[in-house]
């Protein structure tokens, strides 16, 4: 089952929202067949812990105004890795090392991306 085109658009607005933010390796990655939870991950990376608090604003924002509130928050108050549930998609927003060292596309390199560029 491929992603819903729900999950496309908001998946698309929070990855402009990380690229606002000038968010680094940001991809999305189509995890539906796998996931029963979500359809989308989307990853971004920021360079220290105040730019990656400045991405999670900068979705949270963009994708309140489509209607989408988070369902869960994670990892907030730390700054390295923050994860925002959004039921139809899930973004994680990564310090740099966090994202060379995890390496989530790595990890679900069996699942189609998302093209961002549209």
């Amino acid at each position: 089952m491929a992603a819903t085109q729900r999950a496309i658009d908001l998946a698309k607005a929070a990855a402009v929202a990380a690229a606002d933010k000038v968010a680094t390796s940001v991809i999305a990655i189509d995890v539906s067949d796998q996931l029963a939870l979500t359809d989308i991950f989307v990853v971004a990376a920021g360079s220290n812990e105040r730019q990656v608090s400045a991405i999670v604003d900068a979705v949270e924002e963009r994708l309140h105004d489509m209607q989408a509130k988070p369902i869960r928050r994670e990892g907030r108050g730390d700054g390295r890795w923050v994860l925002l549930d959004f039921g139809d998609i899930v973004v994680h927003v990564q310090h740099e090392e966090e994202r060379d060292f995890y390496a989530l596309d790595r990890l679900w390199r069996d699942c189609p991306t998302i093209d961002l560029t549209a």
